[in-house]
């Protein structure tokens, strides 16, 4: 099935909660993976996806459960057990896609990191603007977000806090988002084959290492670009360094 159009769909994924997606161009088939407080809006203007678009893929962007025009289920549950993962497997059953290449931004890298173990269609991935902590279980910065979203701000999480309540996100989903967020050890990291770029702005050092991240993986390789985390994967940098690597 091919559609192509800028009008999001929706699909129902394994538990009835309603995913949000784009799916525009013809081509082959990448799929956008959207970071922490935001949604697949965050893609619209990026010289990423014009560029991807220009190039003839197909360019496909869900909004992550709890995000954008998905659903936003307030249960513990509906977070658990990598539901954001199964939701991406479900998407890309739903669109018959037989194989695509992948990128993750932002915490949207933890959500493919954690695909990439499960995801035999994927031929190529980008984890960009992350390093090395998600890998570890006790990340003190994860529990520290997903304390703040639950009410127990600081002054380091005060302005996620604030940014997201002035776009009206839903906090309890954003709690739980961060409670059971993926995490993908070293060792599993260690046996994924497929060619994987690790991208960071070089003022980004928000999410640990990058270069002990693309070390993690068999054929990992590490590009730094101009720019921070908020704002790298917007640039004409970030695009540029992404649209040759999948060629």
């Amino acid at each position: 099935m091919q559609k192509a159009n800028s009008q999001f769909n929706k699909f129902q994924s394994f538990d009835g909660v309603q995913i949000a997606y784009t799916d525009e161009g013809k081509g082959e088939v990448v799929l956008l993976l959207h970071g922490f407080i935001n949604s697949r809006k965050s893609w619209d203007k990026t010289e990423l996806k014009q560029d991807l678009l220009k190039a003839g893929y197909r360019v496909i962007i869900p909004d992550l459960r709890g995000n954008g025009d998905s659903d936003k289920p307030q249960n513990e549950e509906a977070y658990q057990n990598n539901a954001e993962v199964r939701d991406l497997v479900l998407l890309m059953n739903h669109l018959d896609i037989d194989g695509y290449k992948a990128i993750g931004y932002s915490r949207g890298s933890i959500v493919l990191a954690k695909l990439l173990t499960q995801e035999s269609r994927i031929k190529k991935a980008v984890l960009g603007g992350m390093g090395i902590d998600f890998t570890n279980p006790n990340w003190d910065r994860r529990f520290m977000f997903s304390k703040a979203f639950n009410g127990d701000v600081n002054d380091e999480t005060k302005g996620a806090v604030d940014y997201a309540k002035s776009i009206n996100a839903d906090l309890r989903s954003l709690h739980l988002q961060q409670k059971f967020q993926p995490v993908t050890s070293i060792d599993e990291l260690n046996k994924i084959k497929i060619d994987v770029l690790v991208i960071c702005g070089d003022k980004d050092n928000d999410n640990g290492d990058s270069k002990e991240l693309s070390n993690a993986f068999k054929n990992g390789s590490l590009e730094r670009v101009p720019g921070d985390h908020n704002g790298t994967y917007r640039t004409k940098e970030f695009s540029l360094s992404v649209l040759q690597y999948l060629d």
